[in-house]
């Protein structure tokens, strides 16, 4: 199949990339590996919005995390997903680490980050009151924000979709050649063909470039562990609490989420497998310690699940983004690296790498692109009267599926019937919530798999986890006469 631009990977670079693209007269064709989108790095982080004041002055992530951190309120009005702007506050537990807030603070004046201020202990105690007492005091920045990574994902993909981007699904590359002023991509799906190829495979980003390029690159799965806690505690603190960083990374962070939850996490572990998503006791030990030096009260017996994630660290001890063609590969683009600030970064990320592709196929500005997405019906967020009458005519949003976080029929059935829309557990859980509450799943997950199935047409056993060989199902237990097997 021929397009005039091939993205690879669905991430949260991969899908601003889409979006983006979809604004200029061009074939836009998307290659994923997994299921569904947002199904890597994106969909386990920390969701913030850094405001950059971290990044080295000058590097591609400054550039990048100021220009999308500014983009993204307006976006995430367009798309209709939560965003809210809470502001970051970085700790500092004696006087002689002034000097690391000073720097962090010309740093982030040199990106050209808006509103940063030093506190000292009283007036970081009085922005928020359950701070370490230790806590000598912080830098403040205001612009720093928390959204939803699954939501923005989705959401962009599915305006993407809306404006011709095709997604494909399955469609692992296996290699690539060059035939012509084209390259030609095999995947699990069939040969897909464009002059002009975005990498924006995430981990497998570093091997998708060394198949094309002269000057080889590496990537490092860095791990990080997460713990997340019940929104009964959610309100504990209100901004993104931070520590100094350290050449791992931004540290153990304590943050509240866009759905009312307390996230703490992640730890850094460079390890070599790319796959290597599991927690372990010493890993979430550290982030509780790590996370209760900044707030003591921090209630871990209302830990209501854990989670890893890894990101693409390219090797070198101040890496930064990779971005733009590939030596000694016309037309074959990188956006690879992308690891903290990569998700605030990446509307900004697109918009580049999208008119830099535009300028390679000759393409002009699509005047019909339609910058909307169909509303998401939130009963949760209804008056009692405007509830009633969602109800009265749509009965599926009345009918409970999720108790945990009062998901409806109505809100999976949508997750699932739109372009590109869920076909897992995991992606309703991403679109809708349900299965994310105290319960995890417990209680909604059959009704979600017969909803899942029914919808999509498939045999129950065929509905996955969260695709590959992930089924819940193997078959009945019984005959359905009655008699035993």
């Amino acid at each position: 199949m021929d397009y005039d631009v091939l993205v690879v990977g669905a991430g949260v670079t991969g899908c601003a990339t889409a979006m983006e693209l979809t604004k200029y007269t061009l074939r836009a064709g998307v290659l994923e590996a997994g299921e569904d989108v947002c199904t890597g790095t994106s969909k386990a982080n920390s969701a913030i919005v850094h405001a950059g004041f971290d990044a080295l002055p000058g590097s591609l992530k400054a550039r990048f995390n100021v220009e999308g951190s500014r983009l993204m309120p307006a976006l995430a009005r367009r798309l209709d997903i939560p965003y809210r702007r809470n502001g970051a506050l970085v700790l500092a537990f004696s006087p002689e680490e002034r000097a690391g807030l000073e720097e962090l603070l010309r740093r982030g004046r040199a990106n050209g980050v808006e509103g940063l201020e030093l506190l000292d202990r009283q007036a970081l105690r009085q922005r928020e009151p359950r701070v370490s007492p230790e806590a000598w005091g912080a830098l403040y920045a205001p612009s720093s924000a928390i959204v939803c990574p699954f939501e923005l994902t989705a959401a962009m993909a599915e305006n993407a979709a809306a404006n011709g981007a095709r997604f494909h699904f399955g469609a692992r590359v296996t290699a690539v050649r060059r035939e012509g002023e084209l390259w030609a991509l095999e995947t699990q799906a069939g040969c897909f063909r464009a002059p002009v190829v975005i990498n924006a495979a995430g981990l497998g980003g570093g091997t998708l470039h060394n198949l094309v390029s002269r000057e080889k690159v590496s990537l490092v799965p860095r791990k990080g562990e997460y713990c997340l806690l019940d929104r009964k505690v959610g309100g504990l603190v209100s901004h993104t609490i931070f520590q100094l960083p350290t050449r791992m990374g931004k540290g153990v962070l304590v943050t509240p989420t866009v759905h009312g939850n307390l996230l703490m996490g992640p730890t850094a572990l460079d390890v070599e497998d790319p796959l290597a998503t599991d927690t372990t006791a010493a890993g979430l030990d550290r982030v509780i310690q790590q996370a209760r030096r900044s707030v003591p009260e921090l209630p871990v017996n209302r830990v209501i699940t854990s989670f890893a994630g890894l990101r693409a660290h390219p090797e070198g001890e101040e890496s930064d983004f990779i971005l733009g063609e590939a030596p000694g590969a016309p037309g074959f683009l990188d956006a690879i690296g992308m690891e903290s600030p990569g998700l605030s970064a990446a509307p900004a990320v697109g918009a580049f790498l999208a008119e830099s592709a535009a300028y390679l196929v000759r393409a002009s500005v699509n005047r019909s692109y339609d910058g909307s997405r169909p509303a998401v019906c939130r009963p949760a967020e209804l008056s009692p009267e405007e509830r009633a009458e969602l109800i009265r005519r749509r009965p599926e949003y009345g009918r409970i599926v999720c108790r945990c976080e009062q998901v409806s029929e109505g809100e999976i059935l949508d997750a699932i019937r739109r372009c590109p829309g869920a076909r897992s557990l995991d992606g309703v859980k991403r679109r809708t919530r349900a299965g994310m509450g105290r319960c995890q799943g417990g209680f909604c997950m059959p009704r979600v798999l017969e909803l899942l199935s029914r919808e999509l047409g498939l045999p129950p056993e065929e509905i996955t986890k969260g695709g590959g060989g992930s089924r819940l199902l193997w078959g009945p237990t019984r005959k359905r006469g009655g008699e035993g097997e």
